[in-house]
């Protein structure tokens, strides 16, 4: 039988992962404002003063992705020009193409039944906590619950 380690991970707000699924995510609401059948692969890269978008977006939106970066990092707080990570004097690199025609074609055949839930996690909920999610997440995001005045359950 095979050994393994599975371990946790929780990070709080400001974290760059945080920040990343936030441009991401504000990226995605801006092609399903305006399209509600946009095809959306997109992943965000934080360092330094740099953003890098990466991904496949098929959508019918007029996207300008440097406005949509910009606004989503100044709504985050990261305002002070002082700071080398800043809405408005950050760089922003852009490598997005439409979705290839192979995953187009495995979407698009594929029934609400069979398709793939690609944005979505099985649960490892196997003794949920009070707060409904896996011990191991429990625990390791802990320190900032507790840096928060929260529970660790």
């Amino acid at each position: 039988m095979a050994r393994f380690i599975f371990t946790s991970e929780s990070v709080s707000e400001g974290h760059p992962d945080k920040v990343c699924d936030y441009i991401s995510d504000s990226i995605l609401d801006a092609c399903l404002e305006h399209d509600a059948s946009s095809r959306v692969a997109c992943e965000t890269l934080c360092k330094s003063d740099t953003v890098v978008i990466a991904g496949e977006i098929t959508t019918n939106a007029k996207l300008d992705y440097d406005r949509i970066v910009r606004q989503a990092v100044k709504e985050i707080g990261y305002t002070d020009q002082s700071e080398p990570f800043c809405d408005t004097t950050l760089k922003l690199i852009p490598i997005m193409t439409k979705q290839s025609s192979q995953i187009s074609q495995g979407v698009t055949a594929t029934t609400p039944a069979t398709s793939p839930r690609l944005s979505s996690r099985p649960s490892t909920a196997l003794k949920p906590t009070r707060r409904r999610s896996p011990s191991t997440f429990a625990r390791s995001s802990a320190p900032a619950r507790l840096g928060s005045g929260g529970t660790t359950s």
